[in-house]
C-alpha cells in the first residue's frame, strides 16, 4: 500500500509539472500573417510579382532588389526615414524593371539584381544609421 502511495505522489507531481504548458500550448493559435514592426502600412507587391510562375521568380526578386535599392538611395539622398520614404509604392521599380530589364535573360537579370544588391547594401549603413535616429527601423 505505501508503494502504491508513494507511486500516485510521483505520478502527480508529474502531471502536475507538465500539465500546465501542455494546457498553454493548445491555446496557442499560430498566425500566417506577418505584421513587421515598423512601417506596418507597406504597399504590397504588385499583383504580377505575387502569382509569378517559380520558374520565372528571378524577375520578382530583381524588382525587390530594385525596390530595396531605391528605398536605401531615397533615405540617404533625403536624410528622412518616414514611411513613405522607406516604402514607397512599387511603380517607380516596376518602371525600372519594365524600361531597363524586362527584355534581358536569366542570366543577365540574375548579374543585374547583383548589382542592385550590391549597391543597397553599400547604402545600408548610412540609410540604417538615419533610420535608427528616426525609430524606424
Amino acid at each position: 500500500m505505501k508503494y502504491q502511495s508513494v507511486v500516485l505522489t510521483w505520478l502527480t507531481a508529474v502531471l502536475g509539472l507538465i500539465a500546465p504548458p501542455l494546457m498553454a500550448e493548445r491555446n496557442l493559435v499560430p498566425s500566417l500573417e506577418s505584421i513587421p514592426d515598423v512601417c506596418p502600412e507597406r504597399p504590397n507587391e504588385p499583383d504580377w510579382m505575387k502569382n509569378i510562375a517559380l520558374r520565372d521568380a528571378y524577375q520578382r526578386v530583381l524588382v525587390q532588389d530594385i525596390y530595396r535599392e531605391q528605398s536605401m538611395e531615397r533615405i540617404v539622398e533625403t536624410g528622412s526615414c518616414d514611411c513613405a520614404t522607406r516604402f514607397p509604392t512599387w511603380d517607380k521599380s516596376e518602371g525600372t524593371f519594365r524600361e531597363n530589364h524586362a527584355d534581358a535573360d536569366r542570366s543577365e537579370m540574375l548579374q543585374v539584381s547583383d548589382t542592385y544588391n550590391r549597391r543597397a547594401n553599400d547604402l545600408r549603413p548610412q540609410a540604417q544609421a538615419i533610420c535608427e535616429a528616426a525609430g524606424n527601423w
